[in-house]
């Protein structure tokens, strides 16, 4: 007895709900990158408010507190220039989520509309095929912005350890 496209309709029509989700999916990296931008912003106006702080009472306590903060901002222009090449594929990560929902949400739709009209008929192997190929693009979508997330708060950790040293050596 060969399988129907009414069979796998129920399969389809997950594919369908997920892969018009995973346009949202875009949500669970957005933070994780609005929050490495802002902490690299603050990080830098509290080094630039350290820079033009009164002078010290010495010329070499104001001469180690240039080099403090010389160093400070080494470590953090070193992390910046590592995180900007990620700044990068991080936009183009998140256009490239919002193309795997759009074709995934597109080809699940289609296939609802086909194995609706075709309910009785037989499905072959490509149907198959492509009905995996609707989750494929959802799975893609997620590791994609889990990966996002994941470096774009790496790169916040790292900024803000920078900033605990600001404040305890400056």
């Amino acid at each position: 007895m060969s399988q129907t496209w009414g069979d796998f309709q129920a399969v389809v029509q997950l594919s369908a709900g997920l892969n018009v989700a995973i346009l949202s999916f875009v949500d669970i990296s957005l933070p994780a990158i609005k929050e490495r931008r802002r902490v690299f912003a603050k990080a830098q106006q509290e080094l630039d408010m350290h820079r033009s702080a009164p002078g010290k009472v010495t010329s070499a306590a104001q001469l180690e507190h240039d080099c403090q903060v010389d160093e400070m901002n080494q470590k953090l222009y070193l992390l910046w220039k590592e995180s900007s090449s990620f700044s990068n594929e991080e936009d183009s990560l998140i256009h490239s989520t919002g193309i795997l929902g759009f074709i995934g949400a597109a080809l699940s739709l289609f296939l609802l509309w086909y194995s609706a009209e075709y309910y009785d008929a037989s499905i072959s192997v490509t149907g198959k095929f492509v009905i995996g190929l609707s989750f494929c693009s959802l799975i893609g979508a997620f590791i994609i912005n889990f990966m996002t997330a994941s470096q774009a708060s790496v790169f916040t950790k790292q900024c803000n350890q920078i900033r605990e040293q600001m404040r305890q050596k400056l």
